[in-house]
């Protein structure tokens, strides 16, 4: 006869402030993703050049929001 395994133990609580840095980092890098969108509905889009850089921006801003997901997801009990 086996022993059932052992549960996983759970996460450290994480502190508060980490997650406030983690939160405000992401808010940080949300704004070049909204002025790319500005760019992007203002028409101000001339060249490739122009739409290389807006998806970078717009990368940049996902990982923003990808970061502030995880701060708040990840937050101790």
């Amino acid at each position: 006869m086996s022993l059932p395994p052992n549960p996983p133990s759970p996460l450290p609580p994480r502190s508060g402030c980490l997650t406030a840095i983690m939160v405000v980092i992401g808010i940080i890098l949300l704004l070049p993703g909204l002025c790319s969108l500005i760019f992007v509905f203002g028409g101000l889009i001339k060249s490739v050049d122009d739409v290389q850089f807006v998806a970078v921006c717009l990368m940049v801003g996902a990982a923003g929001v990808a970061l502030i997901w995880w701060a708040v997801r990840r937050r101790g009990p």
